[in-house]
């Protein structure tokens, strides 16, 4: 069986028995609950409660099933909407879909920015990011990372572009994929692994708990939310990685239908709402929409396609 049947058999077992389809507005987050994809959709879908939109956790292949499941079997669904983030372009990039491209489905809009943050337990050895590096130059094999992306995807990659940054063979460190920051979240307060590179919005309420300790954020500049922790750049490692949060649709509704969910996430974007449940959650401001947000996806796959060879993970 071909990739495409493969995926598509398994997310149609994964949905309720009878059918892969259900009428009504729908966000499908590809991966498990308590993730960056899982809150995109429910953040949206809560803000938007008068359209009792369902949200849907479709995981696995990091992101691949779900994305094979609205390629294949709702090619033309007008209700449904689809989480993604620079981890889908990623994958994209990579060929992990398959023969999927960009092209397959239709890129609505982002609606936020989330960042890439490096995180370890409370009672980690490392009290800062300057330390974690030191130890990770001395014995790279020795600490182990997960996140909640495949191998080569977008948590991975974080590690793989601060190892360059850092002068350490990308090759030597270790990492544990996840269907999920949520699971990856759990392994590292269990104490199954020892790093955490996930985002601002995954790890937020652990840090204000005093459950995790962030060592530095890959943003521009500090964040409000985390604050006192400092940025990678501002210690000399000139990496950054902005997390938008958006969505894509199929690739068979109408124009018609494509400006309504432009619009609809436009109205989002906008609300008090949004802006306070982006305060709770560690989301920055960030919207781009319709044939920009188009333009925007198709030149990060190009530019994702570069970072990936420069890497040694082409396929």
């Amino acid at each position: 069986m071909s990739f495409v049947g493969r995926l598509v058999a398994f997310v149609c077992l994964a949905l309720v028995a009878g059918s892969c389809v259900e009428p009504g507005p729908e966000c499908l987050a590809p991966a498990n609950p308590g993730g960056g994809w899982d809150l995109t959709c429910r953040a949206v879908a809560q803000v938007l409660d008068g359209t009792s939109m369902r949200v849907r956790n479709v995981p696995g292949a990091g992101g691949g099933i779900a994305f094979a499941h609205v390629v294949a079997e709702r090619g033309g669904d007008p209700n449904l909407i689809v989480a993604a983030s620079p981890a889908t372009t990623l994958r994209l990039a990579q060929g992990q879909f398959g023969d999927f491209e960009a092209k397959d489905v239709r890129w609505i809009a982002a609606v936020a920015a989330d960042y890439g943050v490096i995180a370890v337990r409370h009672d980690a050895p490392w009290r800062s990011f300057e330390e974690l590096i030191d130890a990770w130059r001395l014995a790279p094999s020795e600490i182990v990372a997960a996140g909640g992306s495949a191998v080569g995807g977008q948590d991975h990659m974080k590690l793989l572009v601060l190892a360059r940054a850092a002068g350490i063979d990308p090759r030597a460190i270790r990492y544990v994929p996840f269907d999920g920051g949520g699971e990856a979240v759990t392994a590292l307060l269990g104490g199954f692994v020892s790093v955490a590179p996930l985002d601002v919005s995954e790890v937020l309420s652990l840090f204000e708990a005093s459950e995790v300790r962030v060592l530095a954020t890959l943003s521009p500049e500090r964040l409000e939310a985390l604050d006192g922790v400092p940025t990678a750049r501002e210690l000399g490692y000139d990496v950054s990685w902005i997390v938008w949060r958006g969505f894509y649709a199929p690739a068979g509704i109408d124009d018609a239908r494509y400006e309504h969910w432009v619009g609809v996430l436009e109205n989002v974007a906008a609300s008090p709402e949004w802006e306070a449940l982006r305060a709770r959650t560690g989301l920055s401001e960030f919207f781009l929409a319709g044939k920009a947000f188009e333009t925007f996806v198709n030149e990060q796959v190009a530019s994702f396609e570069v970072l990936t060879a420069e890497l040694g993970l082409a396929p």
